[in-house]
């Protein structure tokens, strides 16, 4: 469900009005030559976004439009900057799996990013002929018909929280410089949504009975519903009930999203 840029919301009081002021004056035009008021909705939508489950879902909806991509992705990332969700569009499954065997320490894409905060594409930290000779280019890109790719991360209170990337097919032009300005601009967008989404969901905590806290704790633990039941004396079932109200309070649909939103 999409928000209309048209509401009687002040807009100027959002992110998007922070960046899209200056940005538009020397936007280049892309190569999916969309119009300059998509893109400014696409940006206000990730703006009004309610919750990072909307924020994803709403970025994996469009995204993939204004940079031409084949597939295109958004990883939450931990305090170790190991993934905790990934949600992604256009990938086959055998891309998946050849992409976890090769693992990222073949993805010199999205380590540079990772390393050194900066939105990166594959011709932008090697020549055409090393990135063709590269083992994730040879065994995962390659087979899937896809040429190349653009990775950014995004960052909240200086900390990586998350990542986004883009894949184009073969015969369509690689990567440059405008993508680059294009998908900073959209990290910078998602970083901040993401930031306020946060900042607010630390408050939620305050929601939560001191029973509920206590099962967070325990699940941050990596502890399973039995052996939390027998350390605050419920059965089994009562934890998992518990752990439905607390889904349904803090608006994660998972374990993992739950702890890291209560930084716990």
């Amino acid at each position: 469900m999409m928000l209309n840029p048209s509401s009687s919301q002040d807009r100027s009081k959002l992110p998007i009005f922070r960046f899209t002021i200056c940005f538009k004056s020397f936007l280049g035009k892309s190569p999916s030559e969309y119009k300059m008021s998509d893109w400014q909705n696409f940006l206000w939508q990730i703006a009004t976004a309610r919750s990072e489950v909307e924020l994803r879902d709403r970025f994996i909806e469009d995204a993939g439009k204004f940079f031409m991509a084949k597939a295109w992705g958004f990883d939450r990332l931990d305090a170790n900057s190991e993934i905790i969700s990934a949600d992604f569009r256009g990938l086959s499954q055998s891309f998946c799996d050849h992409y976890h065997q090769l693992g990222r320490q073949g993805d010199r894409i999205s380590l540079t990013a990772i390393q050194e905060k900066t939105p990166i594409h594959n011709l932008s930290i090697q020549t055409q002929e090393s990135w063709q000779q590269s083992d994730i280019y040879r065994k995962v890109f390659r087979p899937e018909g896809i040429e190349n790719g653009m990775a950014s991360v995004l960052v909240g209170n200086g900390n990586l929280v998350g990542g986004i990337y883009f894949l184009r097919e073969q015969d369509l032009p690689p990567f440059a410089d405008k993508d680059l300005l294009h998908i900073s601009t959209l990290s910078l967008h998602l970083s901040v949504r993401m930031a306020e989404l946060r900042n607010s969901n630390s408050e939620k905590l305050n929601c939560l009975t001191m029973r509920e806290r206590e099962v967070a704790e325990l699940v941050a633990k990596g502890f399973n519903n039995r052996e939390i039941g027998d350390r605050i004396g419920i059965s089994r079932e009562g934890v998992k009930q518990a752990l439905k109200r607390m889904f349904r309070k803090l608006d994660v649909s998972a374990r993992a999203e739950m702890v890291a939103i209560l930084k716990i």
